[in-house]
């Protein structure tokens, strides 16, 4: 690729053909990127990511292409902080699997809305494209990012590559959430014994990073990936225009980061909002006339299934009684020996007919196998490009019902008639409820999973679904309001608690309980339409959607404070797990002084945080004063019951966990929770906080390419609130850790400190506005 890359004050329209692409840089680094055709945005796309995230990417493709192990070593950790952080090698064993089954080409080959349309495939090239300009004219010796200058493993990118990274992306709730147990699945008669499904149970992440060698909870279920969204309506606004919140909460570091961006294709496209690292369509923004969000559906995405093993054959199953063989693939890995020389280990994958065997839990008599719903959808990239351009609910709900390729969010959005709109489309097995009742067998130490000894258990043919085994458009549960639409990771039932949806399928999700910080956005939104909330008149203008986004309160410190401090002045002394006497006398008058925030100079959140999120998972719901009333989902469980021995234990660990981290009971948020040294705001979502976030405070320090407890954080990332007036989209965003993950680069953390403050970017959006941006830089690239 030849061309040359020139810096302009401004550069006319009528430029913008051809092979011409115009970045222009406002505040904070936010990059407008327009061009004449796919082709060329995507060029500018790639581009421009690469000056800010190269060694981001740089390192997600050596993972993508299973070579970890050959630059890093077989027992360091991947970097993959979306799906499941995994040892090197049985990583590169996933990856190199899929390469080697040729899965990425054959989807990509496919017409159509199955496969991409030529509009995606002309982004997905031209950022390729664009990503390697940026690496010839920098260098590797000359990258500005010392965290992958002049290494080895840095290198030009492909499609494939990134092909890949959307693969592994849409079976984030399925496969690649057990890719190390594909990794390194062997039969018993090889490897021994096999793991303990129990003992492997494990969590994807914990509030100190990522948690490897655990089988992790699927993000479909609590504890997952996490995210606000509201479509607030004319009837819900002052002004009677639409307004949509856009809240995810997602880890700060590698592949799960988002980057905020603007794609311009004159009288074709214009979508400002953010990416998911390493793809070149917008997922969550807004048009002229439509905005939209995500948030993490609680459908079953994935299935898991119990294999009945053929008697002394333990790579054989039986399915109504006939004997089946699993299919086999060696795969050879590249590996960096404690010698510093190379050395080729050999695996082999195992597949049934519903997928992928796991290695754990694999013994003489059964093993576990997951099906993924998406384990062929690639077809999301064309349904967010779609959405990249459309301008009304019709026309989304068009495009979700032509492409059906969402792959585990549901979507809440608004236009600029005043109309809400509420829906789960992402895809979903095809199981009766009947199905689920019969075929679920015994949990035992495991997971639940479905009998795979019959072919009654498989899943059924949706005639209106693209694909076989899914459900189609006409099962989702969806809801269009004028008033308000909201979603915190419950199941669909609540999006509007006076319209609550019914009759759809159980494996769309069948939760009645509202964890607290569903619980806590529901409530919200209810003060501010009575005006209960202190922030004015009833009903949504921009400002009070802003400061109520980032009010910081903590639902369950409300309801439960009083009682934790009666608690603990009745028994200042109290029995941690491990038998020590606690004394809490200090940790008592630091709850009695908290202002039940988690505002940055808080002091409470933190020490009530680390009391009651473990009650959540430890009680069995015996730690509310007040138990869950289905007929007050809203309201109950509440309370804390004092008397619950449990409770009384999980305050004196709390005391002697932060302790053994040097903190005092009183530590203030923003001293524990910090991000390249700036104090942050928030709380935890298990102690219901809508702004969520975790940190340490160290978090940042590191670069981005650090994974470690000491460096990670999690939490709000992109907030978006934007109201779509008569006279255009009003918007105002903040990136909370910023655009780049090079430490030296000035958007590193220039956002961040905007959000330790609660301020926001004021969004440019029209030609106009970007052009009377302070500070504006302008580059023109010719391919």
């Amino acid at each position: 690729m030849t061309g040359t890359a020139e810096a302009a004050d401004s550069v006319p329209a009528a430029t913008l053909h051809g092979h011409a692409v115009t970045i222009q840089r406002t505040e904070y680094g936010i990059p407008h990127i327009s061009a004449g055709n796919y082709g060329d945005l995507g060029y500018g796309y790639g581009y421009a990511f690469a000056q800010d995230n190269f060694c981001e990417l740089a390192d997600r493709v050596l993972t993508l292409r299973g070579e970890r192990s050959r630059y890093f070593g077989p027992d360091a950790l991947n970097d993959d902080a979306l799906g499941e952080t995994a040892d090197n090698l049985s990583s590169d064993t996933y990856f190199q699997g899929i390469r080697q089954a040729g899965t990425v080409r054959r989807l990509v080959a496919q017409p159509a809305p199955y496969g991409p349309t030529a509009q995606v495939k002309q982004m997905v090239d031209g950022y390729v494209a664009g990503v390697n300009r940026y690496l010839g004219d920098t260098g590797v010796a000359g990258l500005p990012d010392p965290t992958c200058r002049g290494k080895a493993w840095v290198g030009p990118i492909t499609a494939s590559d990134i092909w890949t990274g959307i693969l592994d992306l849409d079976q984030v709730a399925g496969t690649s959430g057990v890719k190390k147990f594909v990794g390194d699945a062997a039969p018993p008669t090889a490897a021994g014994a096999a793991v303990s499904i129990g003992s492997a149970l494990g969590s994807v992440s914990t509030p100190t990073g990522p948690a490897p060698g655990g089988v992790p909870a699927l993000p479909t279920s609590a504890g997952g990936l996490g995210s606000n969204g509201w479509a607030l309506g004319r009837d819900a606004t002052s002004a009677h225009d639409a307004m949509v919140l856009g809240n995810p909460h997602l880890p700060w570091l590698g592949n799960a980061r988002l980057y905020q961006v603007q794609l311009t294709i004159p009288g074709v496209m214009d979508v400002s909002g953010v990416s998911i690292y390493g793809t070149p369509v917008v997922v969550l923004g807004h048009t002229q006339n439509l905005a939209w969000t995500q948030t993490t559906s609680y459908a079953s995405h994935a299935e898991f299934y119990r294999l009945t093993l053929a008697p002394g054959d333990p790579t054989s199953y039986l399915v109504d009684g006939k004997k089946v063989a699993m299919a086999k693939r060696t795969v050879r890995v590249s590996v960096l020996g404690a010698d510093g020389k190379q050395k080729t280990v050999t695996r082999t994958l195992y597949d049934s007919r519903y997928g992928p065997v796991l290695g754990y839990g694999w013994d003489a008599g059964s093993a576990l196998s997951i099906r993924d719903a998406n384990a062929e959808n690639i077809r999301s990239m064309n349904e967010w490009l779609a959405m990249d351009s459309a301008q009304s609910l019709g026309q989304l709900r068009a495009v979700q019902r032509t492409y059906q390729g969402m792959p585990w969010t549901y979507t809440t959005a608004a236009d600029a008639g005043g109309s809400v709109y509420f829906t789960d489309s992402s895809i979903v097995p095809d199981l009766t409820d009947a199905q689920l009742t019969r075929c679920t067998l015994p949990a035992d130490a495991g997971p639940p999973a479905l009998d795979g000894s019959t072919r009654a258990c498989d899943w059924g043919d949706d005639p209106t679904a693209l694909e076989p085994g899914v459900y189609g458009p006409a099962h989702a549960p969806a809801l269009t309001r004028s008033d308000y639409v909201a979603n915190s990771n419950n199941d669909p039932a609540l999006a509007n608690p006076s319209a609550p949806l019914t009759g759809y399928p159980a494996v769309y999700g069948t939760t009645t309980q509202l964890f607290p910080r569903p619980q806590l956005g529901l409530r919200m939104i209810a003060d501010r339409l009575t005006g209960a909330d202190g922030l004015g008149k009833p009903g949504f203008t921009l400002a009070s959607l802003q400061a109520t986004t980032l009010g910081d309160r903590d639902l369950s410190g409300e309801f439960g404070r009083d009682d934790a401090v009666a608690m603990c002045r009745a028994h200042p002394v109290l029995t941690a797990s491990d038998g020590k006497q606690i004394d809490v006398r200090a940790a008592c008058d630091a709850l009695a002084a908290w202002d039940l925030h988690g505002g940055a100079t808080s002091r409470g959140a933190v020490l009530w945080a680390a009391f009651f999120d473990p009650l959540l998972e430890t009680t069995n719901g015996a730690w509310a004063r007040v138990p869950f009333d289905p007929a007050h989902p809203l309201t109950t469980p509440s309370g804390v019951n004092g008397d619950n021995p449990q409770v009384r234990t999980a305050l004196a660990d709390a005391v002697e966990s932060l302790a053994a981290q040097g903190l005092p009971p009183d530590v203030a948020t923003g001293e524990a929770y910090r991000w390249a040294g700036v104090p942050l705001h928030g709380c935890t979502d298990d102690s219901g906080c809508f702004n969520v976030l975790t940190a340490q405070p160290t978090s940042g320090t590191a670069g981005g390419l650090d994974l470690s407890p000491a460096n990670y954080a999690a939490g709000s990332t992109f907030i978006m609130a934007v109201e779509l007036t008569p006279a255009g989209p009003r918007t105002r965003t903040v990136l909370t850790y910023s655009e780049s993950t090079n430490p030296k680069s000035p958007h590193y953390a220039d956002q961040t400190a905007l959000f330790s403050k609660k301020q926001w970017v004021t969004e440019r959006f029209t030609p106009a506005e970007i052009k009377a941006a302070p500070g504006l830089q302008t580059t023109v690239l010719r391919r």
